[in-house]
């Protein structure tokens, strides 16, 4: 889902069929298969036309040429017999050196992007460190600035944390978005180990984690190019500009938190936003109040939270178990024994089945406890899931009074509660399959015996004791006899 959800909005943005795929790291096929089930794509009166494929042949060898070209001896002459012998049938000599020519000055074109406001957000870290100070320790810890920045506006956000790593970057592009109190159309992220899962210098393969906080937000992800810095010149030039304005007027001071250096950071950040750009009467926080914000797309009401997937399969009491806290959860028992995955963050547990939502728990850390919803235990289970102590004397009460009392002694005789109720269970139903003056009658001989449980009552019933009197037994004396040890023996 996460990548359809992209497709729609890379599409929506103009981007092309091929990028997009390459982008994703899918087919080109499949990218059409899905606009069209979204019924995105415009239907033709009739197909295209195929491409010509010693085109595409050609331009996939070009990028080739371009490096060895860079090695002694190379010459046009020598890489065109390799393209005959790998393409038979391919273009001519003159031909192939024209189509060279071009390839190779097009690399060397630069190309001016014009901004549109409330577009586009450039985000990226700086390359130099700031730093904190342990304090129990006194170690000096290095740490990282985020910085993105609205490519119209120039509006700037940054924030100090201890690594690159993915949970890091996501938590600053959440924080940035809420600082900016909207959503940009794209976000254009640089090509980090935490944004992208294949590096590429025309189309990275972006990771599931910022696709999923990209479907969040309603948001394209379009990676800047790899060793290209003009995709993304504007966080550049303004991440040099913050040399000056945050790093060098904290040089000086020393933080031991990274809270007190993102205060720091924040007093500073708000006097760069307001003061006025050379040349005009705004700001950067004018322009961008005046052009942009009205542009952009509420943010959603519950923050981008980081997500967890695990496939498990569903257990015969209608509960899956998240086994890193050890914790079951209810689904429909309709999907009992089906392979299902699990999708959790920090706040709330998800189970999707082909693709399909069945259940959504607030997430609970407590080990081998259950959450459960009623509704998904088929009927009986229902039953089984209100069983309690409460229900079981009030059910009793309803019978009679010697009843009652009964099954209080036999909730208070059980070690597991599962099997106290069972035993409740079996008894009180015999209230219709005896009728009910006959088990208030084996209550009554099963306590004159002392003995508490469904076997006991089970047998008056069936044996029928419950119809004949109940009689004490007679103590019988034992003659005296030499033979036995009375009770002076045992002073």
């Amino acid at each position: 889902m996460d990548i359809i959800n992209q497709i729609g909005l890379l599409y929506k943005q103009g981007i092309g069929i091929k990028t997009i795929a390459r982008q994703l790291g899918i087919s080109k096929n499949t990218v059409k298969s899905y606009l069209n089930a979204q019924n995105k794509l415009p239907k033709a009166d009739k197909p295209p036309e195929e491409p010509d494929l010693r085109v595409e042949q050609l331009e996939s060898f070009l990028a080739y040429c371009k490096e060895e070209l860079r090695r002694k001896g190379v010459t046009r002459q020598i890489l065109w017999a390799e393209y005959l012998k790998l393409n038979p049938g391919g273009y001519s000599y003159s031909h192939f050196c024209y189509q060279l020519q071009q390839y190779l000055q097009s690399q060397h074109a630069t190309l001016h992007i014009e901004q549109h406001p409330g577009d586009k957000v450039y985000i990226d870290f700086a390359g130099h460190k700031l730093s904190i100070v342990d304090t129990e320790t006194g170690e000096i810890k290095e740490v990282e600035l985020f910085v993105s920045v609205f490519g119209f506006s120039g509006y700037t956000y940054a924030r100090a944390v201890m690594s690159q790593k993915k949970e890091d970057f996501l938590y600053c592009i959440t924080k940035s978005l809420e600082y900016y109190g909207g959503v940009p159309k794209v976000l254009v992220p640089d090509n980090l180990k935490s944004c992208t899962d294949k590096a590429d210098k025309y189309e990275p393969i972006i990771n599931r984690d910022l696709l999923d906080l990209g479907n969040h937000y309603t948001m394209a992800i379009m990676p800047a190019r790899s060793r290209k810095p003009r995709d993304k010149a504007w966080v550049e030039r303004m991440v040099g500009i913050l040399y000056t304005r945050i790093y060098a007027p904290l040089r000086n001071q020393v933080f031991t938190s990274l809270d007190e250096l993102n205060l720091a950071i924040a007093e500073l950040l708000k006097i760069h936003n307001v003061q006025p750009l050379q040349g005009y009467n705004e700001s950067r926080k004018d322009q961008f109040s005046k052009y942009e914000l009205p542009l952009l797309q509420a943010l959603p009401q519950e923050p981008y939270e980081l997500k967890e997937y695990l496939q498990v399969k569903v257990m015969k009491n209608c509960h899956v178990q998240l086994h890193q806290d050890h914790h079951y959860y209810s689904v429909p028992y309709r999907f009992i024994g089906k392979k299902v995955k699990i999708i959790y963050s920090v706040t709330y547990v998800s189970v999707y089945c082909e693709g399909t939502r069945i259940a959504y728990h607030l997430r609970d850390t407590r080990a081998h406890k259950y959450t459960t919803v009623k509704e998904h235990l088929p009927s009986t289970h229902q039953f089984v899931s209100e069983w309690n102590p409460e229900k079981f004397l009030k059910w009793a009460e309803h019978i009679a009074p010697e009843v009652h009392i009964y099954i209080s002694r036999v909730l208070d005789n059980k070690n597991y509660p599962e099997q106290t109720y069972r035993s409740c269970v079996g008894i009180l139903t015999f209230d219709k399959k005896a009728g009910r003056e006959r088990l208030i009658n084996a209550c009554k001989r099963a306590m004159d015996y002392g003995v508490y449980n469904y076997k006991v009552i089970e047998k008056i019933i069936n044996n029928k004791l419950d119809r004949s009197p109940s009689q004490e037994v007679e103590q019988i004396k034992l003659p005296l006899h030499d033979n036995l040890r009375g009770p002076e023996y045992y002073k």
